[in-house]
């Protein structure tokens, strides 16, 4: 049996979510329960990592989830509230693994509001729960990580060789009116995020840390991204060719190989062949690793997309599991 791992796999709790105010859910752009809403949170399934979600994982024969804290979370809260708010979801976190037989690692959840506290924070959960890295959910307060408020994450990183999955988050409103606005709210909603935004503002995220030379300053860093690349794998030659003339002699390294270089990808909720395509001809087998994006995609799906794969079975393996394995240092 093809041991599976799952990476980008999200876990919510509603007294948890209630810490957080309504208006700054509201505020970043999160949807309200009602027409044209019903079931895009999906909370009941977020909080479930009991016999549900373990049966759900069975069924499609996934081995281990890596669970992470879906948005909202600690980035909507002051610097003190959020540490507060990050602890409570990495301590959650941390009983669900230590009960779940084996079936469960985690990615911490940070504070970023408060950048030093939130590499003590991804220290405490790597060492103290044995967390397999972070996860983070987009801008902070309309910041990517290529800003310098944030190299002590960085640096906290690499200290301890474990990787950031960048996540992407609901845009900011600015963002939201001038790109992706005037249809249907669910549409806008839609558009902004899953249906397009999402993926389009990942790629800006990395794409920022090469050309502002953070991954060049921190180059033992490694990052994840998951729904196949966030359009890396299709755009990478053209960025390559457009940017890498400006900036390859002051970085050292063209777009394209730092990217390469440090960049993992992962399948989650995109299970077409010409996608997997892409990023399998782009960053190669080694750099991509199977992911669900549990409970907004299926399990089944997921699977049947590995299943489907035309690789040999060693190369399978990898997207599977043993990618996943040696980056996060799991079993």
């Amino acid at each position: 049996m093809m041991r599976i791992v799952a990476l980008e796999e999200h876990f919510s709790h509603p007294d948890l979510v209630a810490r957080i105010p309504s208006d700054r859910i509201a505020g970043r752009g999160y949807p309200p329960s009602g027409p044209g809403f019903a079931g895009v949170m999906r909370f009941e399934q977020l909080a479930d990592t009991g016999a549900g979600r373990l049966a759900d994982m069975q069924a499609a024969g996934i081995d281990v989830q890596v669970l992470s804290v879906a948005g909202p979370g600690a980035d909507l809260l002051d610097a003190g509230e959020g540490q507060a708010l990050a602890r409570a979801f990495n301590d959650k976190l941390a009983g669900i693994v230590a009960e779940g037989g084996g079936h469960y690692a985690a990615f911490a959840h940070l504070p970023l509001t408060a950048p030093d506290a939130a590499a003590d924070e991804l220290e405490r959960c790597v060492v103290d729960h044995k967390f397999c890295g972070a996860l983070v959910n987009g801008d902070t307060a309309g910041r990517f990580l290529d800003h310098p408020s944030f190299a002590p994450v960085l640096e906290r990183a690499e200290r301890l060789d474990v990787p950031l999955y960048i996540h992407p988050n609901v845009p900011p409103a600015a963002v939201r009116d001038a790109y992706y606005s005037g249809f249907a709210p669910p549409v806008d909603f839609l558009f902004a995020t899953a249906g397009w935004g999402w993926h389009a503002e990942t790629a800006v995220h990395v794409l920022r840390m090469v050309l502002s030379g953070t991954l060049e300053r921190h180059r033992r860093l490694k990052l994840i991204v998951g729904h196949m690349g966030e359009g890396l794998p299709t755009m990478l030659d053209r960025c390559d060719q457009v940017l890498s003339p400006h900036v390859s002699a002051r970085l050292g390294r063209s777009v394209k190989e730092t990217i390469l270089d440090q960049v993992w990808i992962t399948t989650s909720g995109i299970f077409a062949a010409a996608p997997m395509a892409a990023a399998l001809m782009t960053f190669g087998v080694d750099r991509v690793l199977f992911s669900v994006d549990y409970p907004y995609a299926a399990n089944r799906q997921a699977r049947e997309l590995l299943d489907n794969l035309p690789l040999a079975p060693a190369d399978k393996a990898k997207i599977a599991s043993g990618n996943a394995d040696g980056l996060l240092k799991l079993g």
